[in-house]
This record gives C-alpha cells, structure tokens and sequence, in this order.
C-alpha cells in the first residue's frame, strides 16, 4: 500500500511529492499520463516566477523540477487514474487494468481555460493568445489588446491589463454583463476600457511573429480592431472526473465544480488533499501551486502520523 497517491504531475502535484518524500514519506507515487509539468509548460515567456531572473520559456522552468523531486525518492507512473474512492481507512484508485490502495491522495489535476473556438485561437495560443493576464499582460506594455468574456474574471483582467496597456477593448456577445454590478461601474468609467457589447470576435489573425489583430463583427459591421494580444475568459473547466463517485462526487465542490479545501488543503473527506487549480479561489499562479502542493503534502504526512 503507498503512503500517498499523488494524481497530476504539475507543479503542484510535484511540489508535494518533493515535500512528501523530504519530509520522511517512502512509498509515494505520482500519477500523470504525459510528461511532468502541467499546463504552463506551453507558456512561451515567464517572467515572474520567483528566483529566475531571466525570461524563460514555461518548459524551461519546469525542465529540471521532476528531477529534484525524483532524487528525494518520488516515483512517476505514467497511468492515468479513472477514479478514486475511499474503502475503509484507505483509498483505492481505478487505474483501468488493476487497482491501487494509498493511505492518503493529493490531487492536483487542474483546470483547462475553456477554449472559445474563434478562428485563430489555438494558432495563436502562447504567441499573442492568452487565458491569463497576470501572466502574460507585460508583454503587452503600451499596447492594445482585446478582452474576450463578460463575467467577473473577464472584467477584473481587463480593469489589470489597463493599468498596463495602451487601450483595452472589452468583447462581449451579450448586451449585458454577468460580472458584479461595482465591477461594471469600474470597466465603464475606465477611460482605457472601450466596451463592445453584442459583438463577436470572428477571427485572430497575424504571422508567424505573433497576432496582429481581430475581426469583430458589431451589431451593426464588422471590424477589423490592430491589437497585439487576445485575452480570452470564457471560463475553466475543473479537471473533476478523479472524484465522481456513483451518487456525486467524494468531497465537497462549490457551485464553479471547484474542490472546497482549508487552509492547509483538505478537502472534506478525511485523507483526501487538494491542491493548485482545481481547488477553490485559486489564483492560478505557478507559484501558488507550488505553495499549495507543498501545504498538502505537510498535511499528508500530519494525517499518516495520526493513522499510526
């Protein structure tokens, strides 16, 4: 039996196999299918995580991570978990051919921006598209950009990015907005923010260099707006599927399918952590889910000690 399962292999989940296995844990197993790293690996530029000077790409920060983890004595299985469910005083994970029991899980599976399937947008994803303004907003500096979305996130990133670029055009294909009533107020009395309602951004379109801008189709024509980037919020969807269970899921969600979690990430089922984006109010920062990862897998070790 491992002493802990860990399911997702980003820097969340190999943060806590780094403290799980340095903080005296043996038998510690890290589930991922592809290759350690998770979603920021397909960043092209970082620029603010902690102790890297230098522009990196999101590869290239990661590079070296598994390795450090690994040295510690984590172990990576390349299987993906189909569920996870708990059976007395342990787990067990579905790996598909056989099963796996683990006295304690940390699951770190994430979430996936949800694409908004405009013309473009995944030719241009990491060269001009992004679904994260705090990440990749400076290098937007003094430049126009566009902001696809109409919810809360959608407004308070372009309320940011305003502070940083030149002109922010919000784009939104309804009348009105879903976002809260004082944030509206904020977007519309933003001299930097031009608000497009009942619009629909048709096509993202530049070369190999990166986007040079968008076709928008208005109520009324169809423009063609020169931006240098394309922020999309269209929203996330949680990487939930690990926790089904046959009448719902094995913890506690919140009304956006997020993992409620305190403050040292456990979830509501005893045993049972989560960590990075997938739990709730995340800030989707590599650096918070690194810190996430290594909060639960303190915790970890904390709950095996209490089973002895």
């Amino acid at each position: 039996m491992l002493d802990l399962a860990i399911i997702g292999g980003g820097p969340a989940g190999l943060t806590a196999g780094l403290y799980a296995t340095r903080g005296g844990l043996e038998n510690v197993v890290m589930y991922e299918k592809g290759m350690p790293g998770g979603q920021i690996t397909q960043s092209s530029e970082i620029e603010n995580y902690p102790g890297i000077p230098e522009v990196v790409s999101g590869m290239e920060l990661m590079q070296s991570w598994p390795q450090q983890c690994q040295r510690f004595g984590l172990k990576h299985e390349m299987l993906e978990v189909n569920s996870v469910k708990k059976v007395g005083e342990h787990f067990e994970l579905d790996l598909g051919k056989y099963i796996v029991q683990a006295k304690s899980v940390i699951v770190c599976t994430g979430s996936t921006p949800r694409r908004a399937g405009i013309i473009g947008e995944v030719e241009f994803s990491g060269k001009g598209v992004s679904y994260c303004a705090t990440c990749d907003g400076f290098f937007h500096k003094e430049k126009e950009v566009v902001v696809i979305g109409g919810g809360d996130t959608a407004l308070e990133e372009a309320l940011y990015l305003a502070k940083i670029c030149s002109k922010v055009t919000l784009i939104h294909r309804r009348d009105g907005f879903r976002a809260s009533p004082t944030t509206v107020k904020r977007v519309k009395e933003n001299a930097k923010i031009e608000v497009l309602t009942n619009s629909v951004v048709q096509e993202i379109y530049g070369d190999a260099m990166g986007v040079d801008g968008v076709r928008v189709k208005t109520s009324k024509k169809t423009v063609d707006l020169a931006v240098s980037g394309v922020f999309i919020f269209v929203g996330y969807d949680v990487n939930t599927e690990v926790l089904k269970s046959e009448d719902g899921y094995i913890c506690d969600l919140n009304e956006f399918g997020e993992v409620v979690v305190d403050l040292r990430m456990r979830t509501s089922l005893p045993g049972l952590f989560a960590a990075g984006d997938i739990r709730a109010d995340a800030p989707r920062q590599v650096v918070c889910a690194a810190g996430d990862g290594a909060t639960a897998a303190l915790s970890a070790i904390s709950f095996i000690e209490g089973l002895k």
